[in-house]
């Protein structure tokens, strides 16, 4: 009598027998390989250099990883090894400007920003090549501006949003919607320069004074390019909101004004800050707008009702508009501060590239805020 066999077969391997999986860094040696490579050619070529080594040396990598990964992998990982290469050289590309960038503020303007009292001096009585003066007129002109603005667009643009998305839906209201959302978009490419001119044109109406040049009007300029931000963001991060959600707090009894409050806002805090602050860092380092409706003073003014007051944008494009400072001798005395100084030929050029540094630090700074208000405020998924 026979018995049949009770084995289970063991299921097939997805890999083929000529295929096999390579450690990581056999990438990073024909990453080396491919730059060798590279640099071999431009050296033939004498057009040497380590950018276009680099720029010359990842097409090659592609070729090279691909050709290796495909006769020791085989077909399907050497696809996934080009892949791979193709998303990390797109980041890699994208990290190329904001590293550049970095370095290049960080380099020419470290120096003079840690140099004693040019975060909290101004430029009242310095003129010339004269190696003083500070930035501090010009991060509290910055701050107080986009303080009011921040003030006068986060309402409208959250509150235009909230409408987009929980009322816009049926009747007048959706037709209403439509016709917003079209001027939004509108305004979202309104030149800056534009949004200066609408401030300077409405102040100057309404006072009669045509020389009126008050922080108030700024920040009223930088609020029509925020609003946009604002609203869009917003509305994108509302729509994220399950409608489950809702539905719920309706199922409860819970009116609708209520359920925004508690519900919509709360579960959507976390996007709504990234959407202020990204707001802010488009405005922040605006220059043509504030050039026309705050000018320029060479002293702190906190009173944005009152008088010029000066940015960091403005401070930085009138150090550099300024060029090589003239030394006629070695000294020069601060009439103001009753201090002799030394002549520097390059000082502006130095304070245009602090004064860049403090404005990059301040959005890195903002930013940092909003993650920490959205790591606090926004719901926790566990107990």
């Amino acid at each position: 009598m026979s018995t049949s066999s009770d084995t289970v077969d063991a299921p097939s391997s997805i890999h083929t027998a000529d295929e096999r999986r390579l450690p990581w860094w056999h990438l990073v040696l024909t990453g080396l390989g491919s730059l060798l490579l590279a640099s071999l050619i431009l050296v033939l070529a004498d057009h040497f250099s380590i950018a276009l080594a680099v720029v010359l040396g990842f097409p090659v990598h592609l070729i090279v990883g691909y050709a290796y990964s495909r006769v020791r992998e085989g077909r399907r990982w050497a696809s996934d090894r080009l892949a791979t290469l193709l998303v990390s050289g797109a980041f890699a590309l994208a990290m190329i400007p904001l590293v550049s960038l970095l370095w290049e503020v960080i380099a020419r303007g470290a120096k003079k920003f840690v140099s004693p009292g040019f975060l909290t001096g101004d430029m009242a009585g310095v003129f010339g090549g004269m190696d003083a003066g500070g930035i501090g007129h010009a991060i509290v002109g910055t701050l107080m501006i986009t303080f009011g603005a921040s003030v006068i667009s986060v309402p409208i643009g959250l509150f235009t949003s909230i409408f987009l998305v929980e009322y816009a839906r049926e009747g007048w209201k959706r037709t209403l919607g439509r016709g917003v959302t079209f001027l939004i978009d509108v305004m979202t490419g309104i030149p800056s320069i534009v949004a200066g001119l609408f401030a300077l044109a409405l102040f100057v109406t309404v006072t009669g004074n045509a020389g009126l040049r008050i922080g108030l009007m700024g920040s009223v300029a930088l609020s029509i390019l925020m609003i946009p931000t604002v609203v869009r963001s917003s509305e994108e991060m509302l729509r994220l909101v399950p409608l489950d959600l809702r539905e719920a707090a309706y199922a409860l009894g819970v009116p609708r004004w209520l359920t925004i409050v508690r519900i919509v806002l709360r579960t959507a805090i976390a996007g709504l800050t990234t959407s202020v602050t990204l707001a802010i860092a488009r405005v922040i380092g605006e220059t043509a707008p504030l050039l026309l409706a705050v000018g320029m003073l060479p002293k702190f003014n906190a009173n944005l009702f009152d008088n010029f007051m000066t940015t960091l944008p403005t401070f930085i494009n009138s150090q550099y508009g300024l060029g090589t400072a003239p030394c006629s001798a070695p000294k020069m005395f601060n009439p103001i501060e009753k201090v002799e100084y030394a002549c520097s030929t390059t000082v502006n050029y130095d304070r245009a590239w602090a004064a860049a540094l403090a404005l990059i630090l301040i959005v890195m700074i903002l930013n940092v805020l909003a993650r920490l208000v959205s790591y606090y405020f926004s719901p926790k998924l566990g107990r």
